[in-house]
């Protein structure tokens, strides 16, 4: 089956009398709506099709030479390059030539995709750009925070990638991997990766800023009387003095025991308390918590003979 020729004016959107400012600015308009690589990956090869017939229309509506031909002949305007164009068709709009117009053009590409990559002929466009950027998630423990590491992440379309996490980078952080997203256009330099920081949830403890925070479990003879507890700390294991008199969710400051900051320094861990009871106390516990009981219902001492 024959293709249906379609008509330049009807791919640009622009009546038969447009000027020439116009059909540039239609152009300009579809060039960005339509290019392929600012498509999603199923979209691209129809989008690159579009492009093209987009491209062939202002190739031949650009030019005066050729439009007047175009608007003489129709689909069969090459057929006859001996045409000679009427006087005055070369002025139409108000533009003079069509090479300043593909300088124009060219500094559209340069506003889209960087200087460097915009190239304009007579014969059409030919555009050098950069690849597209990928964004990507990168869990990191709490051990990457500490001390820094090494995963390996998918990108892109199965594209593998070994990523150094630096030692005291946070949740939420965006790192950037240069020249590691989508392969450029026409010899176009590729993309950037954005990698984002996603810290996985520890099960003991819970970063705060730079700080960490856990719970400290202690019995109640601990916060009445004081003790010497150990504590399990990232950086092992340590001796921490529970004061008398504690109260629970009093937290408890470990100097220096946090997450790394950019000036060489670290954050502190606090410990949390939690005062628990004994679920089933032995009968010995009872008998302490019943003289307890009633020591704390005695009244309080008074002066001798009052």
């Amino acid at each position: 089956m024959a293709v249906k020729f379609r008509d330049y004016y009807e791919v640009l959107g622009v009546p038969r009398a447009a000027a020439a400012a116009d059909i540039k600015r239609a152009y300009r308009q579809l060039a960005r709506k339509h290019h392929p690589d600012l498509q999603p990956g199923a979209e691209r090869e129809k989008a690159a099709e579009r492009f093209k017939e987009i491209n062939e229309a202002y190739e031949v509506l650009s030019d005066p030479d050729k439009r007047a031909k175009y608007d003489a002949l129709g689909a069969n305007w090459k057929s006859g390059m001996d045409f000679t164009p009427p006087p005055g068709a070369a002025g139409r709009g108000g533009e003079a030539s069509s090479v300043e117009d593909f300088d124009e053009v060219s500094d559209f590409f340069a506003s889209l995709f960087g200087r460097a990559g915009a190239r304009a002929g007579r014969r059409g466009v030919r555009v050098t750009m950069p690849g597209h950027d990928v964004e990507a998630e990168l869990p990191v423990t709490l051990d990457d925070l500490l001390r820094g590491g090494k995963r390996r992440i998918q990108i892109g379309e199965g594209k593998s990638l070994d990523v150094e996490i630096p030692p005291g980078v946070r949740d939420g952080v965006v790192l950037r991997l240069a020249g590691q997203g989508g392969p450029g256009t026409n010899g176009g330099p590729p993309g950037d990766a954005y990698l984002h920081v996603r810290l996985v949830p520890h099960p003991r403890y819970r970063v705060t800023g730079d700080d960490l925070e856990m719970d400290l479990t202690i019995w109640p003879w601990q916060a009445v009387l004081g003790a010497e507890v150990r504590v399990d700390t990232p950086d092992g294991a340590v001796t921490l003095t529970v004061p008398a008199g504690t109260q629970n969710a009093r937290r408890l400051r470990l100097r220096g025991r946090g997450l790394p900051r950019a000036d060489g320094t670290r954050g502190d861990l606090y410990a949390a308390v939690r005062i628990v009871v004994p679920e089933r106390p032995s009968g010995a516990e009872r008998d302490a918590y019943e003289a307890l009981r009633r020591a704390a219902a005695a009244p309080a001492d008074r002066p001798a003979g009052a």
